[in-house]
């Protein structure tokens, strides 16, 4: 019976550590897709203020076309309304953190005007993320047709 107790005992103490990192990594990567969400949200409601937090100063978002957009351009975009963003519905998304650094690639169905043309785009998104001040920041976004 000792040998049971203490085999057991001896199994928690090395699930522990293990478990702890666990549950870390999953608090992160939720604090990583809430900022992502964050900026979809923001999209959709013109929240230009908000964006500016979460966006790094020299943020680029790479078009489905191949076309790579300044940050100060993408926003005034979505001010004059020349993009516009109705919905997205998430499709799927897998994150990658390495320390302070993490990618979160995503596929969703997105409901926009884009330069006249209006569409629902299967987009994945693999987008760039860098942990400072204990603030996730959006570095870059990659669209692409999936």
């Amino acid at each position: 019976m000792k040998s049971i107790i203490l085999s057991m005992t001896l199994l928690f103490s090395l699930a522990g550590p293990a478990q702890n990192n666990l549950i870390e990594m999953q608090k992160i990567e939720r604090e990583i897709l809430a900022v992502t969400d964050s900026l979809t949200r923001c999209m959709i409601n013109r929240d230009l203020e908000a964006m500016d937090k979460i966006l790094d100063k020299s943020f680029t978002l790479t078009h489905i076309t191949g076309y790579v957009q300044s940050r100060s351009d993408w926003l005034k975009e979505i001010e004059a309304e020349t993009m516009k963003y109705y919905n997205y519905v998430p499709q799927s998304r897998d994150v990658n953190i390495a320390g302070k650094k993490a990618e979160v690639i995503e596929q969703n169905v997105l409901d926009a005007r884009i330069w006249g043309t209006w569409n629902k785009w299967g987009l994945q998104q693999t987008i760039q993320l860098e942990k400072r001040n204990n603030t996730w920041i959006i570095l870059n976004s990659v669209a692409t047709l999936f």
